[in-house]
């Protein structure tokens, strides 16, 4: 034990005697580390805001929409030929196992006025599965029923935002509403979600799809199927969503006609690998971000090391008198090595202090909106070990050259 704590010992007296030299060799590792733990912070912060969102949604949905269709001049967009039906949904609910819910649905932007009030909104036509699919929950009054559905009720549940702004200072439950020409009942309130990647429901009204399609467009197929504009699918068991995606594609194509050398005439997204391609690159990010703060800790360790061939010169005629006294190389170059190892996992630790500061501020002051940072073990432990490891790299030139002076010569110095 002796033999690990004496050099431990005289490097601690040697950065002690030298307060301002010691805080000058740490201030670049201090303000290196500081930079990691801040940058990586935002960087995880961004990626936990992102999973978060779509969580809500639910990371087991899959959502079919119609394909791109093409035009002389360009692509016309995802969705602009009507190629899915309520009964492909049916088909799937019963065809495909894997499955819990199934929610085709349809949308249309409407004006809705209420008294002196009017605001313009998106209307989505849903079944009761709608509200398993993209977990919703209601803040007040019920979700569309199977009844609503099936008898073509003429009534909706709000989000919470169109609540505010057409019903402000009035509960919405149980009042009605003019959207078209129809007179519409709200019935609940979407408890607020807030705004996410794939859009918010707390600007929506949902009516039941049956509802929408009596009175604002009733599209059919050539053949009489009832068209929707997606379809929304929750997979039952995690890391079965490859095999749904498949099975899902496999029936379509079949119901669609569609011959082996012709493209689908639809498009099939998984949270599943959503998550995986976000997780992917904010992780990639976060690197960068890394890498680039660690070019400060680069700058730090080259300070070290000048700090420390100063400290050598400065303390020539002390090498050349423990030179003397016995001192072998290893103990001279044990005891500086072990000395910038010190003062790198001093001004480490004073870095994470500082890093994790300037994350609470940035996050706690809403210097970046609403993200929010997050500073994680793994990310302490990087930036200290790579602090360590820097002193020890810079740190090997100086102890090498102070184990080999010459001891004659050392003594010689003034």
């Amino acid at each position: 034990m002796k033999k690990w704590l004496e050099p431990l010992a005289d490097a601690w007296e040697g950065a002690r005697t030298h307060k301002l030299r010691s805080s000058l060799t740490m201030l670049g590792i201090v303000i290196g580390v500081a930079a990691v733990i801040a940058l990586m912070s935002i960087g995880r912060g961004v990626q936990a805001g992102i999973l978060s969102n779509i969580e809500s949604l639910g990371s087991n949905l899959i959502t079919v929409s119609p394909a791109m269709s093409y035009e002389r001049g360009g692509v016309m967009g995802a969705g602009s030929v009507a190629t899915l039906t309520l009964e492909d949904a049916a088909a799937i609910s019963e065809q495909v196992s894997h499955v819990s819910a199934v929610a085709p649905y349809s949308s249309s932007n409407q004006q809705l006025v209420y008294g002196s009030e009017n605001v313009n909104a998106q209307v989505i036509g849903v079944t009761p599965e709608y509200q398993a699919a993209y977990n919703l929950e209601t803040a007040e009054g019920a979700f569309i029923s199977e009844y609503n559905y099936e008898s073509g009720a003429k009534v909706a549940v709000i989000g919470a935002s169109v609540a505010e702004e057409l019903f402000s200072g009035v509960d919405p439950v149980g009042q009605k509403m003019r959207m078209g020409t129809s007179i519409i009942t709200v019935m609940g309130v979407l408890e607020s979600k807030g705004s996410s990647m794939m859009g918010s429901t707390d600007d929506a009204v949902l009516i039941p799809l049956s509802t929408l399609q009596q009175t604002i467009s009733q599209q059919r197929t050539s053949t009489g199927e009832h068209i929707v504009s997606s379809i929304a699918i929750t997979v039952s068991e995690q890391g079965q969503a490859d095999y749904v995606v498949g099975e899902v594609t496999d029936l379509l194509r079949s119901r669609h006609r569609l011959s082996s050398g012709e493209d689908d005439d639809f498009s099939i997204s998984s949270m599943e690998e959503l998550v995986s391609t976000i997780t992917e690159i904010s992780g990639a990010l976060t690197l960068f971000l890394g890498a680039i703060a660690a070019i400060s800790l680069l700058v730090g360790g080259i300070g070290v090391m000048n700090i420390m061939l100063v400290s050598v010169v400065e303390r020539t005629r002390e090498i050349g008198i423990r030179k003397a006294l016995g001192a072998r190389e290893r103990d001279i170059w044990s005891q500086f090595l072990t000395e910038s190892a010190l003062l790198s996992f001093t001004g480490g630790l004073i870095g994470v202090a500082v890093g994790w500061g300037a994350s609470k501020l940035i996050s706690g002051m809403g210097i970046m909106g609403e993200m929010t940072t997050l500073v994680s073990a793994d990310i302490v432990i990087l930036a200290l070990a790579v602090s360590v490891g820097i002193g020890l790299l810079f740190g090997f030139l100086p102890a090498r050259r102070a184990a080999q002076l010459n001891p004659i010569e050392a003594l010689r110095y003034e």
